[in-house]
């Protein structure tokens, strides 16, 4: 199965950051991608940098499964892992998507403090208010199962820290600075990450 992770983290990859990219560069002639936020050894700063972390630890996890340097954590039954595991990563990508989608132009990777963009209610954001990072996680979890290692299993705790620490310090302040009681309303309403849990 590790060589089906590997499979599905370059396909996500390929989709949600390239083939993103380059429709939003087509529609606003920019690629979207903002960088890290924050001075060096920052909190916000951290979090760019879990991120990039994540996004590195979870093919070398793979990789190494497949070369037997790491050992899998339990041994399911093949047919087990790739229905579970590819059901939730197929759920990952397809959210994904959808919801970068549903942000129109004003979708990014990272934040810059100067740009204003709309704020997006549409669509999975009338629900939760960061459903890029929730159906993130939930395609991550999939490839875990696929290559279930210590590896990949960190590699996934580091992602959720990530976006913790990305939505909490960078993107709700950034949003509620640009949009003030409008954001604090819409915020009221919805949930952070996963319906019924943490407004």
């Amino acid at each position: 199965m590790p060589y089906a992770a590997l499979t599905g983290y370059f396909v996500f990859a390929g989709l949600a950051f390239g083939w993103r990219s380059w429709v939003h560069w087509q529609q606003t002639g920019s690629t979207g991608y903002r960088g890290l936020s924050g001075r060096p050894g920052s909190v916000e700063w951290w979090g760019g940098l879990l991120f990039a972390f994540a996004i590195v630890l979870t093919p070398l996890a793979a990789v190494l499964q497949a070369r037997g340097t790491l050992s899998p954590l339990i041994a399911p039954r093949a047919s087990t892992a790739l229905v579970l595991g590819g059901t939730l990563y197929l759920a990952g990508l397809a959210g994904t998507l959808w919801s970068q989608l549903a942000m129109g132009t004003s979708w990014r990777i990272g934040v810059d403090a100067q740009e204003r963009t709309a704020l997006i209610t549409r669509g999975p954001y009338g629900v939760i208010r960061n459903p890029i990072f929730t159906f993130m996680v939930l395609g991550l979890a999939g490839l875990a199962v696929l290559a279930p290692n210590a590896l990949s299993i960190l590699a996934l705790a580091v992602l959720i820290a990530a976006v913790e620490i990305q939505v909490k310090a960078v993107e709700e302040p950034y949003l509620e600075r640009t949009h003030g009681d409008a954001y604090r309303c819409y915020r009221a309403g919805t949930w952070r990450f996963v319906p019924g849990i943490g407004r």
